[in-house]
């Protein structure tokens, strides 16, 4: 461990490690539910798991020796309920030590170091990279998309304590922390009733709000200060995307209505954070001919922002140009006082618009079909009877000379109608929020050209022509199939000659999204990221050989086994092969809170991003894109860990071991979302094919077993060594970024495996060789990577991160362990446990999903 890294490790023990245990004690001294000492309980359970783990014990038996030993309850029901408080403390536990990490943020992570914008910019000075610089500015940003995969949010009163805490601790205010412990301790986390999507829409707009608009308004400034003739106002260098009332794939609850209300909500949070930047402002602007501009741009805010029904008149451009006179009134008659507040704003404003982030339309493809089957069932005429027998060039040719029709005469599947009628809505945020407000239709499960033209079909149907269509359409690749695919798929979508013209309008720009979530439930982790890096070289050398640019939005903001981990050293891996025009991602989940939580996080992972994209670009030199050599490996290496995965996911039991030996039966009773945890009909069985990526890898997570994160990895690496190519891999691993990222975000996944929790169901009839198989590749994954990198520990690299993982699951285990007691006893109990008992035990099962997910940040 170098110096570095080493201070690093000594301040999160002192700031973090030493501060959680001693306010932790004086938590756990509270009193809470009216049961005493139940903190300390709770002490003794977490110590009684770890050394029972260690001998061999099961869950069951460390519940009952907990009970029998440290407290006299011998009744099922009183013992049911001191395990929901403990469920309870943990959670609050957890949200201390993520105010303890927010408050050292700075003091833990290097904010002017590597990655950051400052060492970006002080690298294109010392490079004489200037104009080079502001080129690349004029169109790359970075977007980042807050989905509607909400597996970890806090209600809007936890945050706030959150964030209260963390300003307390900074300050070492113990009076105000112990008073916030105890609003904490009475504070509910669990939502009894599940969120809408315009709930889920809500606890977004909390960050956008607080986080995200300030953390961006200080990156602006930074650049602009060291380089003020950067034309960082021609191009948006960081957008914000919007999934939340626009995400219909799977989701029945997201209609037409849900958004436009949510775009509503989006321009009226912009406009109140502009109201109150602009109030402040005034404060300062108290000088002749400035004051009253101010006060009246004061005014027509908050009648937009706080007057019911007022008509939406003020546009974005007209508060920019309003905040640019003032600013030239300032620089000329009061000698520029202030004038960095009025720009932070105006930087503010280019980013933001009227809009706040940009409400994208996700559907699924099957969706679509469904709305041109209707229409060719119906009388209407538009489409011919056989239309489904069809070939696909055919379809395509009707579609694309489709008329308008009267969508409420036809379809009688409310989900089907509402596909349609969405078109209208886009059209009415764009005139309301402006274009950005909602400009994008992306396509879940794209397999084909014509799931892309179907989408123009939907605008055709509400009377837009091709050259009236003010949308990207945006195709999502996820399987692995899809991804070898698509580059005949875009191949053939590039030789429309409407499809050209659509482009040539669009900026002569195709965005193309590929997702990971699926992709490592279809092909396995090396299979997944693979794939994924093929299918953008290849796409990124298709769309410039037909003349036109591609941006890749990656659906991977989650955890390592999603696609996410260290997400900017893949940025800044991909080298001149793979288009790096813009940086676009999903943050989703634990990463909302995990990466982009506090203002200091937001500006510090943005600026990582910024940099791994520029850098690609300004020094590509830096990490040359992989030869063909080096491709063949990784292929090879990729294609043997396919195969061992695929063994796993074509057992006869997989399903039913997520079924029964994992929470995943009650994940959509956490009420965490508002989305099913499977497309289509609701059914008791269990589908591997038909449940979410992120349920499926959520039950891994719970069962400390993170699978989608590393299984296929040793037994890929053992199959080189055997053929001798294993010092290849070792030289790669030294030389590549890509490669070495890959790895490390499987050690991040394994670290927060734990297989003792679990051990107990080697011995089971039906699941014994499941959890053998799962533990086998697990070890030899372990073993395999030791040898690659020549480490004795997982996380070798990131040790603070690496320390941060160990504190945090060890604060978790009471709850993973209360969790199993409760499934055995459920599995056990079969049809003689009594009703009452039975839903008992599955609220506590269900209890301990909502703390595990909502309180284990980044938990996967």
């Amino acid at each position: 461990m170098d110096v570095v890294a080493s201070q690093s490790v000594q301040r999160f023990k002192n700031d973090v490690g030493v501060r959680f245990q001693l306010y932790n004690s004086l938590f756990t001294s509270l009193p809470f539910h009216k049961i005493e000492k139940t903190g300390i309980l709770l002490s003794l359970l977490s110590s009684m798991c770890e050394e029972g783990y260690e001998k061999g014990s099961s869950p069951v038996t460390i519940i009952e020796d907990f009970f029998s030993r440290h407290t006299s309850l011998t009744v099922p029901r009183e013992q049911l309920d001191l395990l929901f408080r403990f469920v309870q403390y943990v959670e609050r536990q957890v949200v201390l030590f993520d105010a303890l990490e927010d408050a050292s943020y700075k003091k833990i992570n290097d904010v002017n170091g590597p990655g950051t914008l400052k060492q970006l910019m002080a690298a294109v000075v010392q490079n004489n990279r200037e104009q080079q610089f502001d080129k690349v500015l004029e169109d790359f940003c970075v977007r980042l998309v807050l989905t509607a995969h909400p597996t970890q949010f806090y209600p809007g009163s936890v945050l706030g304590i959150i964030r209260d805490l963390s300003n307390a601790l900074v300050k070492n205010d113990a009076s105000e922390i112990n008073t916030l412990l105890q609003q904490l301790g009475k504070t509910p986390f669990f939502k009894k009733i599940k969120p809408t999507p315009f709930d889920e829409a809500v606890s977004l707009i909390w960050y956008l709000e607080n986080v995200f608009y300030p953390a961006a308004g200080r990156i602006l400034n930074e650049l602009k200060n060291q380089f003020p003739a950067i034309a960082a106002d021609k191009h948006a260098l960081i957008k914000m995307g919007f999934w939340p009332g626009g995400d219909r794939d799977g989701n029945p609850f997201v209609t037409t209505d849900t958004t436009l209300q949510v775009a509503a909500a989006l321009r009226g949070a912009i406009l109140k954070c502009y109201y109150f930047d602009v109030r402040r402002l005034r404060r300062r602007l108290t000088f002749h001919d400035v004051e009253d501009i101010m006060s009246d741009l004061e005014r027509r805010l908050y009648e937009e922002v706080f007057i019911p029904g007022k008509d939406a008149k003020i546009t974005d451009k007209e508060i920019i140009s309003i905040l640019k006179g003032v600013k030239q009134i300032v620089i000329e008659r009061a000698n520029g006082l202030f004038v960095s507040r009025i720009q932070d704003l105006i930087s503010k404003i280019e980013i933001f618009g009227l809009h706040f982030a940009s409400l994208d339309i996700r559907q699924d493809s099957s969706i679509h079909e469904k709305v041109f089957s209707q229409i060719a069932a119906s009388p209407a005429g538009l489409l011919p009877k056989d239309y489904d027998s069809l070939e696909e060039n055919e379809k395509v040719k009707l579609l694309l000379n489709l008329k308008q029709i009267d969508t409420a005469s036809i379809f009688g599947d409310s989900v089907v109608r509402d596909t349609v009628e969405v078109v209208n809505a886009i059209c009415a945020i764009q005139n309301s929020n402006g274009e950005q407000g909602c400009n994008r239709y992306i396509i879940s499960h794209a397999t084909s050209v014509l799931s892309i033209i179907e989408v123009i079909g939907l605008f055709k149907l509400n009377g837009i022509d091709n050259d009236e269509i003010n949308v990207d359409i945006v195709p999502l690749f996820e399987t692995i199939e899809d991804l070898q695919n698509a580059g005949e798929v875009m191949k053939t979508l590039y030789s429309l000659p409407e499809y050209k013209a659509l482009l040539e309008r669009r900026g002569k720009t195709q965005t193309i999204m590929l997702g990971f979530s699926d992709g490592t439930k279809d092909g396995g982790y090396l299979m997944a990221n693979w794939s994924i890096y093929r299918a953008k070289e290849e796409l990124t050398r298709i769309t410039r050989q037909y003349g036109f640019d591609v941006i890749f939005f990656d659906g991977r903001g989650g955890p390592p086994s999603r696609g996410g981990g260290k997400t900017h050293k893949f940025y800044a891996s991909m080298g001149r092969n793979i288009s790096n025009k813009e940086i676009q991602l999903t943050i989703q989940g634990q990463t909302v809170s995990a990466n982009f939580g506090i203002i200091d996080s937001a500006q510090f992972n943005i600026e990582q991003l910024i940099n791994a994209g520029v850098s690609s670009s300004l020094f590509a030199d830096r990490y040359p894109p992989l030869n063909g050599k080096q491709e063949q490996l990784l292929q090879e290496l990729s294609s043997y860990g396919f195969d061992a995965y695929v063994q796993l996911k074509n057992h006869p039991q997989l399903a039913n071991y997520l079924y029964e030996m994992s929470p995943l039966r009650f994940y959509s009773e956490t009420n965490i979302g508002s989305r099913p945890a499977k497309r289509g009909q609701q059914q008791t069985t269990i589908s591997l094919g038909d449940l979410r990526a992120i349920p499926f890898s959520g039950a891994w997570s719970q069962l400390k077993q993170n699978v989608p994160g590393f299984f296929g990895v040793g037994t890929a690496l053992k199959r080189m060594e055997y053929i001798g190519r294993f010092d290849e891999l070792k030289q790669l691993y030294n030389e590549s970024l890509y490669f070495k990222t890959l790895l490390d975000n499987c050690e991040m996944a394994m670290s927060k495996s734990y297989f003792p929790i679990t051990a107990y169901i080697a011995n089971d009839e039906q699941f014994g060789d499941i959890w053998q198989m799962i533990y086998d590749e697990f070890a030899l994954t372990k073993q395999y990577i030791y040898k690659l990198t020549g480490h004795d520990t997982l996380m070798a690299s990131y040790p603070v991160d690496k320390l941060s993982i160990r504190m945090r699951e060890r604060i978790v285990m009471p709850l993973v362990t209360i969790q199993q007691y409760a499934l055995v006893k459920l599995r056990d109990g079969n049809s003689e446990l009594e009703d009452s008992l039975r839903e008992a035990y599955e609220k506590l099962v269900m209890r301990c999903s909502f703390g595990i997910i909502n309180a284990g940040r980044n938990s996967a």
